[in-house]
């Protein structure tokens, strides 16, 4: 509990339960794997039985992350009755978050002097190998529209909610890339926050900062035909200042979100398996970096604390740079 309140000003809610699950899942390792923890319980352990945590039990649960069993607490039960087992596995970025839990909570416990030394700063994390950005042409981002307009591709029970849902999902669409907004940003969107004199809205980003994002006329056009329809629906209480709402008339969620995206993205990109929100978000990051060759500036829309993220991640956009820049070079004749 006091681990949590010390980082509660520089995290976000949703970061910290991420946290609280990897770090019950290494105390359930510990359970596993570790003779001295086997009859413990993790909300009795106290700061000798943290000393006695070594780094070769954190090497071991790194090793032990790339594929474990784990029993569901669900009501998933098989045709038994029993609860089944899922086989669970992490890649890079998985473990590296994970570990990364782990390093944070033992870096506190030293500065406190609750142990006497940070085993976890022992540990090394996995060497990130970096994947192709992921991102829509803009042939498949105006096939992506189409679909939403249309309705063209969708199945015979999702064209019935189209007319339900199509202002919605055509603006939230276009917010994407239009601004580069994280998912867990738009869905926290209240109406109040829209300024269309100066075609803006503020949003929490990570570590609760605010901040306006300005996006083009496009984007208010839909954003406006959206909320006409919006003021009509009388929201649950608690959801009444939500800008997006589900069919059940609440705050739309991030699941929801994710699932709009994949479902006219499936149409638009159907060999792209993977486009979610974020993909859209990288779509935007691409299109500013293409246009403007202004790596700060893609930085600073999307919300990057640091700079060297956004060079990683788009570095390999610089290529078609290149290819410009050696075409004016001027050589003599031969």
């Amino acid at each position: 509990t006091d681990y949590f309140r010390s980082i509660s000003q520089t995290t976000s809610p949703l970061t910290r339960l991420a946290y609280a699950y990897d770090l019950r899942l290494f105390f359930q390792y510990l359970n596993l794997e570790n003779m001295y923890f086997a009859n413990s319980s993790s909300i009795m352990l106290t700061g000798e039985d943290l000393s006695r945590i070594t780094a070769r039990d954190i090497f071991g649960f790194q090793e032990y992350l790339q594929q474990y069993v784990r029993i569901t607490n669900s009501d998933e039960k098989d045709e038994n009755g029993e609860l089944s087992p899922t086989l669970v596995q992490n890649y890079e970025l998985g473990i590296m978050r994970k570990l990364s839990s782990i390093r944070s909570y033992f870096d506190y416990l030293f500065r406190n002097e609750i142990i006497p030394a940070n085993v976890a700063s022992m540990v090394t994390l996995p060497k990130r190998h970096e994947k192709p950005i992921l991102y829509l042409e803009p042939d498949e981002v105006q096939r992506l529209m189409d679909a939403v307009v249309s309705g063209e591709g969708l199945s015979d029970r999702q064209q019935k909610y189209l007319s339900l849902t199509q202002k919605r999902d055509i603006a939230i669409l276009m917010v994407f890339l239009g601004t580069g907004i994280r998912v867990s940003e738009l869905v926290g969107l209240d109406i109040d926050h829209l300024d269309f004199t100066q075609n803006a809205f503020m949003v929490t980003r990570k570590g609760g900062n605010q901040v306006i994002l300005y996006y083009p006329d496009t984007v208010k056009e839909t954003l406006e035909n959206y909320l006409m329809e919006r003021e009509t629906v009388p929201a649950l209480p608690g959801h009444e200042y939500a800008l997006f709402l589900s069919l059940q008339r609440r705050r739309i969620t991030s699941r929801a979100v994710e699932n709009i995206v994949k479902k006219y993205a499936q149409i638009a990109a159907p060999l792209k398996k993977r486009i979610s929100p974020h993909k859209l978000r990288s779509t935007f990051g691409t299109t500013l970096y293409q246009q403007t060759g202004d790596i700060y500036l893609v930085s600073d829309a999307l919300g990057h604390a640091d700079v060297n993220t956004t060079k990683r991640h788009y570095a390999a956009l610089k290529d078609s740079k290149r290819r410009e820049a050696a075409q004016k070079i001027t050589l003599p004749d031969i």
